[in-house]
């Protein structure tokens, strides 16, 4: 069983255009195939609240979409392939940045620049879940626009990239769709990407090799139509291989 959980939540980015992404969300969770329910979860006045919201949602068995919305939304659902799979899950962060920013270090103060921290457990007191990811349970790839408390911390934890991924590990793959190079429908985009063939690629080489946890494709802020043609082919193409 496949459930598409859609999560319209902007309020953790400060992009001009993130208000766009509540409607990205519902055009990502159109493009996905096949699935057997659609849940959209509405959001609620604070992102703690809409946190709670996806963790009540988010089914107990068959595989998860969850689309957003910013990166944010990735709280509940990684938490709780976390407390399923435990020592044995890593997550393969796909994205532009690092996300992981504490409310201290983050110049910008947006949450989405602090999910991945959020999830080893320091970030936002009232966004704390538990249990917490260990660094080495984290794979960056195609990260490439650091802050330099994010670089610093990425040496100093031994944060590495897919390759440290090992032969065991059950993974969850989140895509920040402006790990791609030349879209502009997202909020920061940053030059150098991958491009939508090297991400279907990777994450099919991880399909193949692992089973996968569940997939979080987020920061869609519709613009420009060629953008459009691109994810409504790729979109499909990361779900059937990570559902294969």
């Amino acid at each position: 069983m496949l459930t598409v959980v859609e999560v319209p939540q902007w309020r953790g980015s400060l992009s001009p255009t993130a208000p766009r992404l509540a409607e990205g969300a519902a055009r990502l969770a159109a493009m996905v195939p096949g699935a057997s329910a659609h849940v959209r979860v509405e959001t609620g006045g604070t992102l703690a609240g809409t946190a709670d919201r996806v963790r009540e949602a988010l089914p107990r068995d068959g595989f998860v979409v969850t689309v957003g919305g910013d990166c944010g939304v990735e709280l509940e659902p990684v938490t709780a392939a976390l407390r399923r799979h435990g020592d044995r899950l890593h997550v393969a962060w796909f994205d532009a940045h690092g996300d992981l920013n504490t409310p201290e270090s983050s110049p910008s103060g947006a949450f989405h620049g602090m999910i991945l921290r959020t999830l080893q457990g320091e970030g936002p007191a009232d966004l704390a879940r538990s249990p917490a990811l260990r660094p080495d349970q984290i794979a960056l790839a195609g990260t490439r626009a650091l802050d330099p408390a994010e670089a610093d911390h990425i040496e100093r934890a031994g944060i590495g990239g897919l390759d440290s991924i090992g032969p065991d590990a059950v993974v969850y793959v989140h895509v920040d769709l402006d790990v791609l190079d030349g879209i502009t429908s997202v909020g920061y985009p940053e030059p150098d990407g991958l491009s939508a063939e090297a991400l279907a690629e990777a994450v099919a080489g991880l399909a193949a090799r692992h089973q996968i946890a569940g997939l979080g494709i987020t920061e869609y802020a519709p613009a420009d139509p060629r953008d459009e043609e691109l994810l409504r082919k790729l979109v499909p193409e990361l779900v059937r291989a990570c559902t294969a």
